[in-house]
């Protein structure tokens, strides 16, 4: 790992915009040339910052901010982008998951269940996107199937959601499209040099569906760009110690090897969070996508897998969970909203925007963290 072997190691910290700079003279290796320019960043900018026009959001975007003493002695900082599938590569909620529904009620043989549009919102406004809530409103308000007992309400609602949960799946397969501006957005980045990588690991749709997804790249985009998905993350070096497979003397090496290239300041907190995971993953349940400890290793291999360190990578979030798991590791996050998450507030989040390019997020606003 390329960037490991550099010395100047910045502790950066995002919420008072100071940046901390380790330095061992002389020993940096020289920026690589190919990736984008990272201007210092003014510390008195505003914390919070609304930009007119637009539903943004700049909560102190410090993630690769340097103080111009730093900036002197490393003018380029590596960075990386990590992308999730739900609400980022693909928008399911906004297109497919009302025609879902009616697909699901359509295969239980309910023809007195069907969400016009106006009937769908009302419902998510209501619930607040809880899908279970949106079936009991629903069906307390036409009427139950006269068929069903009382005491069996609660499975039908379980079924319901089972089936639209297949028919979503299948429609994010065939039909659905990618969000628009992410493949530009990528080609950008790639072109610039940045490392991509896409985490299906903790998609709500399971890693194959979203590998699926991925796949409506292309052959050639995807060429230039990493998948990190259940296999990827077990192989990562942060995935054997914290699932504890494949561990060995010489995986300790390697560890031991990595760790006197860091400085004592990461190494201390990457140690305290392994301990910690350790300690209680005999209670996670390494299956679910929401397990905040199996996102922080997906994000973990992420950034191990593109070969810059967390604090230079920058997660493209569509989820509460994903934010949660970046904000836990010291790692910079901008959401990029959703029909799912309209109404949400992402007080942690370094940014919130409402889509890909133009006025929104592009890889220049990432290296130049102009926001306008």
């Amino acid at each position: 790992m390329e960037i490991a072997s550099c010395s100047i190691l910045y502790t950066l910290g995002f919420w008072n915009n100071t940046v901390t700079p380790a330095i061992n003279n002389n020993l940096c290796l020289p920026p690589k040339s190919n990736l984008c320019s990272l201007p210092s960043f003014s510390p008195t900018f505003p914390r919070n910052f609304n930009s007119p026009g637009k539903n943004l959001q700049f909560n102190g975007f410090t993630a690769f901010s340097t103080s111009s003493s730093a900036q002197n002695q490393n003018p380029s900082l590596e960075l990386a982008v990590l992308l999730e599938v739900d609400g980022v590569l693909m928008d399911a909620y906004r297109v497919g998951n009302r025609q879902a529904f009616n697909l699901a009620f359509q295969k239980l043989g309910l023809d007195c269940a069907k969400w016009a549009e106006p009937v769908y919102s009302d419902l998510v406004r209501r619930s607040a996107g809880n899908e279970e809530k949106m079936l009991l409103l629903y069906f307390n308000r036409i009427g139950w199937p006269t068929s069903l007992p009382t005491s069996e309400k609660d499975s039908f609602v379980r079924s319901v959601l089972r089936e639209k949960k297949n028919a979503l799946e299948e429609l994010m397969l065939k039909s659905l499209p990618l969000r628009p501006g992410v493949e530009d957005f990528i080609d950008d980045a790639c072109n610039k040099g940045i490392p991509v990588t896409i985490l299906t690991s903790y998609s709500k749709s399971g890693d194959k569906i979203a590998r699926s997804i991925v796949e409506k790249l292309g052959e050639e985009r995807l060429s230039k760009i990493k998948v990190v998905g259940n296999d990827e993350v077990e192989k990562s070096l942060y995935g054997q110690l914290v699932f504890g497979k494949g561990v060995s003397s010489s995986l300790d090496e390697q560890l031991a090897k990595e760790a006197r290239k860091a400085a004592s300041a990461e190494k201390q907190r990457i140690a305290e969070e392994v301990a910690s995971l350790l300690k209680v993953s005999v209670n996670i349940d390494t299956t679910s996508s929401e397990s905040l400890e199996k996102i922080v290793v997906a994000l973990r291999a992420g950034a191990e897998i593109a070969e810059v360190p967390v604090y230079n990578c920058v997660l493209i979030a569509g989820s509460k969970s994903g934010l949660a798991a970046a904000e836990q590791i010291g790692m910079p996050r901008v959401v990029l909203r959703s029909s799912y998450t309209s109404r949400a507030e992402f007080p942690t989040a370094n940014a919130v925007m409402d889509g890909f390019g133009g006025a929104d997020l592009t890889i220049s606003k990432l290296c130049q963290k102009l926001w306008s």
